[in-house]
């Protein structure tokens, strides 16, 4: 294998330090360490496993039009209702996707206008712009990102409502960075600034170690403020996951603690998922497709402490002229641009 010279251009011989610069990254480079993936996918694999963004009670169908496929383009009809915690609601979403552009949007029937928007740039830069305008105070959102993907390393920027008169808003800063093939370590910085006279630091210090296999993930996230999370992920097949998340909080304040189990089976055209957590829910998620364009849905809680129960039942149906092969196409490329969460709006 021929050898790889550091580039002149950009770090020239005359420059100070250059040469011991260009040596360590060529260094970097021999040991071929692998990309840990962004901070906020650091859970990724276990927030899929487990129910927390999937359970729902009452009743929901999402009525889906599939326009084309290269490009991807799609609009969605939802609706809820009989949620004990969440009033009825509509919401008409559309998708367009490209190999470089992502862009989502939506409505609800109280006029709530959300707005996301991804730009690859290379095959390392991608920008996005998230937006909400809410009828409500304090609800609106506007949130400007930029993540950077190394060959071992990943820098991810934020801005959430950046006003920049008086330089407020939340402003975010993460780096993961790969030490061995398996282990991982980096930290992630909030810097919160409500108004010109006061602001708030906050850091987090992040650890992911990945089997040699890829078969285990366990994480934890450590905050000087006496905080603790940790999570381990397993693939015991190719139809089984597990998950366990461990959440601690040992300030001089509050001390709490809240551990969750969960597991995900999937087979052919179903998916089902359950969950137990220290505070007594028990929860379950069965995600039946009979056909690529029609899944039916039915979700179930129990708290035993609260003695209560949440029961709900939702339809997903797809209306398009792909065939089953680019539909199945089309639910992957969904799944992987859906990986991404959104920033919680300031309260």
């Amino acid at each position: 294998m021929a050898e790889t010279s550091p580039n002149p251009f950009i770090f020239p011989s005359y420059l100070p330090f250059s040469s011991t610069f260009n040596r360590f990254s060529q260094w970097r480079a021999e040991l071929g360490l692998p990309n840990p993936g962004t901070v906020e996918n650091l859970q990724k694999e276990v927030k899929a496993t487990h129910l927390t963004n999937y359970a729902f009670d009452g009743g929901r169908a999402d009525l889906t039009k599939s326009m084309s496929m290269n490009p991807l383009f799609q609009v969605t009809h939802s609706f809820a209702l009989g949620s004990q915690s969440m009033p009825p609601s509509y919401n008409f979403g559309a998708i367009y996707a490209s190999e470089r552009v992502f862009l989502q949007g939506g409505v609800d029937h109280e006029g709530n206008v959300s707005a996301r928007c991804n730009q690859g740039w290379t095959a390392n830069h991608v920008s996005k712009m998230q937006a909400q305008i809410s009828q409500q105070p304090g609800h609106n959102l506007l949130q400007l990102e930029h993540d950077y993907q190394g060959s071992d390393f990943n820098l991810n920027l934020k801005a959430a409502n950046p006003w920049p008169t008086d330089l407020t808003g939340i402003f975010v800063g993460s780096y993961l960075q790969s030490i061995t093939k398996n282990l991982a370590l980096g930290t992630e910085c909030v810097y919160q600034r409500p108004t010109p006279t006061t602001s708030d630091l906050v850091a987090t210090y992040l650890a992911k170690y990945t089997s040699s296999d890829k078969s285990w993930i366990a994480t934890a996230q450590i905050q000087p403020a006496g905080i603790l999370q940790a999570t381990y992920w397993h693939k015991l097949s190719e139809k089984v996951e597990f998950a366990a998340d461990l959440q601690l909080m040992a300030s001089p304040i509050r001390r709490d603690a809240l551990a969750t189990l969960g597991a995900k089976y999937d087979l052919r055209l179903s998916t089902f998922r359950a969950q137990l957590d220290s505070t007594g829910k028990v929860s379950a998620l069965l995600e039946q497709r009979f056909t690529p364009t029609f899944a039916f849905l039915m979700s179930g809680e129990i708290d035993h402490f609260k003695n209560s129960a949440k029961v709900g039942v939702g339809v997903m149906i797809e209306s398009s002229a792909l065939s089953n092969e680019e539909l199945e196409a089309q639910m992957m490329a969904m799944q992987q641009q859906q990986q991404q969460q959104s920033f919680p709006a300031p309260s």
